[in-house]
């Protein structure tokens, strides 16, 4: 019978023989803790985006992510002259050109082992974020423990771990960096409040809030921005940082209400380049003052793009929300990425990984560059889980399966790559999770699709992304916490013909030529996905 029959048929391709595979199942299950990701090779292999938005005549700084042995030599042809590339480190700076235009040029890496190179275009106009922003944010490994000293460590530990060669490039501040007035100290501390600040440093962070300029005082252990951006932009890498359009912070720190374009303009001074606006005490002012009606919800988004885009620096604007139809209106109010959820470290251990994907997978008419919806960080290796005391770094609480398949749905799904773990504790398993290139690509993909569903059961899910280049992403995931799943599809159901070349692309491996559908072994919880260019 056809379902239980292997169809060994040998192609000529190019001079090359493969074997077409018909019904017997690929076993893509994971054992263990497995590494699946090969490490990086010695030869120089450049991962940048195909595409980078900025706006004219704006100070510009740009790492080229390259892995391969250093030292190596980076090049770029026919890059503007406004911009200046140090070869040594591959970091360009200088500024973006004033005419507004797509400016193509193409970098170049080598060393003693070979040499890699890739075109690249500079899109000179109104958006940012032409593929989704990839970096790290403190906010479920510190708290209201961050310091200057920490975010500076998580930019060196950004380069050391590799994260920076293969495209992060924000070290984000989340809450409590600024000041809390004595006043609200007590509403920090109040139980009921999602995550607590027990062990609150008042020497460092309780005071005056602003000076005699109104400008932001920042905590006592941020005792200068300026150096702190100064450090994240020597490594080629982007400075992220937070608040609230409330009067206070989502911990009561000091907000932006009432000093919106002050603020703008300090976070520019200090060198910021993204800020994450969290709605928090600004629900109080909203029912307060603007009535409880939807169309007002964009309001303070509007006033703080508005005096963004005025300032002499890019400034990505993240709209965290919670998703309350954030996706209709915030490319409107200037937003380049917004939060379809809650925060997604309290539903970690409930499945809310899958829960909050399908809810973004059916939003993905609104995602596209400048314009990403996102479903949250990516917790994985070491964290502090929310409602702890000052508890000490634990593992994150999802399997290795569960891992794999968080970080293929987030790749597929075309969302911010945001690591929220532990930088300084980046383990081998963690780094070949968030490392791997070939997933990376697929999220970095120009056109900025997010997958569409092929199939969404309780138990199986089935995506399927066209890439730019012609090729199709489909992830096989199984839903299932505690039974192997045997997932099938065939190409007719994904539109496409037969014979079909197929790639693993977490074990960066071609698995040969599947003649009409394609059947994959995964475990629990876990997932497959695999890469489909037509056999010719």
């Amino acid at each position: 019978m056809k379902q239980t029959l292997i169809l060994l048929l040998c192609l000529a391709l190019g001079g090359q023989t493969v074997t077409v595979m018909g019904q017997k199942p690929y076993d893509a299950k994971i054992k263990g803790k497995e590494i699946l990701t090969p490490k990086p090779g010695k030869k120089p292999q450049i991962n940048s985006p195909e595409v980078y938005g900025a706006r004219p005549d704006k100070p510009f700084i740009y790492r080229i992510p390259c892995t391969g042995d250093r030292p190596m030599k980076f090049g770029a042809i026919g890059m503007p002259p406004s911009l200046k590339l140090d070869r040594e480190k591959g970091i360009i700076t200088g500024r973006t050109p004033g005419e507004i235009g797509d400016y193509e040029f193409s970098f170049s890496a080598e060393n003693a082992k070979g040499k890699d190179k890739k075109q690249f275009t500079l899109v000179v106009g109104d958006l940012l974020a032409l593929t989704p922003t990839m970096g790290w944010n403190h906010w479920y490994t510190h708290y209201h423990f961050i310091t200057a000293g920490r975010i500076m460590a998580a930019a060196d530990a950004m380069v050391a771990s590799g994260m920076a060669d293969v495209g992060y490039q924000y070290v984000s501040i989340d809450d409590c960096w600024m000041r809390i007035s004595p006043e609200n100290v007590e509403s920090s501390l109040d139980p009921n409040r999602k995550t607590r600040s027990e062990g609150l440093d008042q020497e460092a962070k309780v005071g005056k809030v602003r000076d005699e300029n109104d400008q932001v005082l920042p905590a006592r252990d941020f005792p200068d921005m300026k150096d702190l951006t100064d450090h994240i932009h020597a490594h080629g890498l982007k400075a992220g940082i937070y608040t609230s359009p409330g009067e206070t912070t989502c911990q009561r720190f000091e907000g932006s209400y009432g000093h919106e374009i002050r603020d703008a303009r300090t976070y520019a001074e200090w060198g910021f380049d993204l800020l994450k606006y969290d709605w928090c005490s600004y629900g109080e002012i909203w029912n307060l003052m603007k009535g409880d009606k939807m169309e007002n919800r964009p309001i303070p988004y509007k006033l703080m793009s508005g005096a963004l885009e005025t300032q002499d620096r890019d400034i990505v604007l993240n709209i965290c929300e919670y998703g309350h139809e954030v996706w209709d209106w915030g490319r409107e109010a200037g937003g380049h990425s917004w939060r379809v959820g809650g925060d997604l470290g309290h539903t970690l251990t409930e499945g809310g990984v899958y829960k909050i994907a399908e809810k973004n997978i059916g939003l993905r008419q609104h995602n596209g560059p400048g314009s990403w919806n996102d479903p949250d960080y990516l917790i994985l290796g070491m964290w502090r889980s929310p409602f702890e005391k000052a508890a000490p770094l634990h593992p994150v609480e999802l399997t290795p399966n569960e891992q794999y398949s968080y970080f293929s749905l987030w790749s597929m799904m075309a969302c911010p790559l945001f690591f929220s773990g532990d930088m300084g504790a980046v383990d081998d398993f963690t780094r070949n999770v968030l490392c791997n290139t070939e997933l990376i690509a697929v999220n970095q993909d120009r056109p900025g699709k997010c997958a569409e569903p092929v199939r969404l059961t309780p138990d199986t899910w089935i995506l399927k992304k066209t890439m730019s280049d012609g090729s199709v992403i489909v992830g096989f995931f199984n839903l299932r916490q505690d039974e192997d799943a045997e997932i099938s599809v065939f190409w007719r159901e994904m539109e496409m013909c037969c014979g079909q070349m197929a790639r693993d692309l977490w074990r960066q491996k071609n698995i040969g030529v599947f003649s009409d559908e394609m059947t994959v072994k995964v475990g629990p919880r876990g997932c497959a996905v695999i890469k489909l260019i037509p056999a010719k």
